[in-house]
């Protein structure tokens, strides 16, 4: 039997049903009692035993459809209601008035109480209410006047049916919490085990190839970089799932992520966007939840991330390597990436932006600028560079941050 299969066993329904069950025969054996206690009070006492006989062959009859949600099906309340309700209405046809003054039961008693529970069972608070409205129109509707002992029971049946249906409708939304986290912990539990299989197979693998193709050079070197990018590919498809956003080449030669959708309008999760800027020579580290960011706010960073990638790519050599660490924080997400190049000399960004090479000027802090954020740069000679971009939750939109 799986996890699910025993939360489902276990639903807080089925004990509500089978108490229903329960209450409906002892009800109906107790309204029986109280006509034959206050015999004397029936004027027509033939109509009440035919409605009795009625009650009791529909409560026995229909046990099974107090089982479950799925057998009390819509017509079977409509109709157990409209028992309930016939036998209020009448209740001053067969009895004396003086039994109504005294405040006596009506033909169903407490039964009709059960009526109302299994609106509230099957459908939530919304069914008890709509089921209990006509219920006390009926006792007021009987008794003649609004008594306060009638108002009192109205209220009580109300209430109670209410708060039994919201109760219900709680436990469901529980139920469904913990079926769908144990399908993500069993998936969970599988997803690791492929990836110790692979691990243990498919990705060392590749690893060699890589290795044994940077070794021996020529067509298999270009064989060892496919392999190498396949096995990246293959390592965050295990560990995570993420898919890129779609773009340009892929690693440190990529430049601006898509657009992606125009109309998009809820938050985006930013390690899609960053995703396709892992490559062998490249090192992604996220958080492993959810990076959700404004999708203008995502883009424009991960563009700013593309862009620190190519400075690495042009500047650091075709043989260094680059890592990219997310790091989501309550006020600001923070990316910052590091390469183990030979780093920039000192006046070599002023140098460029003279010469008018306005890559990290433009294009890293150009965007963080407008998204409200900052990028800083730190770089030592032979320890090579890291850019750490910061931009607050509550991105400004592109173009209004500087006005």
């Amino acid at each position: 039997m799986s996890k699910r299969e025993r939360v489902m066993r276990m639903s807080v329904e089925q004990p509500l049903w089978r108490a229903l069950t329960g209450y409906r025969v002892l009800t109906m054996l107790y309204a029986v009692g109280l006509f034959v206690s206050v015999y004397d009070d029936y004027d027509r006492p033939g109509a009440a035993i035919v409605y009795y006989v009625v009650l009791c062959g529909w409560t026995l009859v229909t046990l099974p459809r107090v089982q479950s949600a799925a057998a009390c099906a819509r017509w079977f309340l409509a109709v157990d209601l409209s028992i309930a309700l016939a036998g209020i209405v009448l209740t001053p046809l067969v009895v004396t008035q003086g039994h109504i003054d005294r405040g006596g039961p009506t033909l169903p008693s407490i039964w009709t109480a059960g009526s109302v529970l299994a609106f509230a069972i099957k459908g939530g608070w919304r069914w008890a209410a709509f089921a209990s409205t006509p219920v006390a129109v009926a006792n007021l509707i009987e008794r003649g006047h609004p008594a306060r002992d009638t108002v009192h029971n109205v209220v009580l049946v109300w209430v109670a049916s209410i708060a039994i249906g919201y109760v219900v409708e709680v436990a469901r939304a529980s139920e469904r919490t913990l079926a769908r986290a144990l399908e993500i912990e069993a998936a969970t539990r599988e997803r690791e085990r492929l990836a110790r299989d692979i691990h243990d197979s498919v990705l060392q693998v590749l690893a060699m190839v890589q290795r044994r193709g940077a070794v021996i050079g020529g067509e298999a070197a270009e064989l060892g970089r496919m392999a190498g990018e396949q096995e990246v590919a293959l390592r965050t498809l295990v560990s995570g799932g993420l898919t890129p956003v779609a773009r340009g080449p892929v690693g440190r030669g990529a430049r601006e992520p898509d657009a992606g959708p125009a109309d998009a309008d809820g938050p985006v999760d930013l390690r899609a966007h960053l995703a396709g800027y892992a490559a062998s020579d490249v090192n992604l580290a996220d958080p492993g939840a959810p990076v959700e960011m404004a999708p203008e706010a995502a883009r424009e960073l991960a563009a700013a991330v593309g862009a620190a990638l190519d400075n690495v790519r042009r500047h650091a050599g075709e043989h260094a390597r680059a890592w990219i660490l997310v790091e989501d924080e309550p006020d600001e997400v923070i990316v910052t990436v590091r390469d183990d190049g030979p780093g920039i000399p000192e006046g070599r960004l002023a140098q460029a932006e003279g010469e008018g090479r306005l890559g990290v000027a433009l294009s890293i802090r150009g965007r963080l600028r407008e998204l409200g954020g900052s990028a800083d740069l730190i770089s030592v000679p032979g320890q090579g560079t890291e850019v750490e971009l910061k931009v607050p939750k509550t991105a400004p939109a592109r173009g209004k941050a500087g006005q």
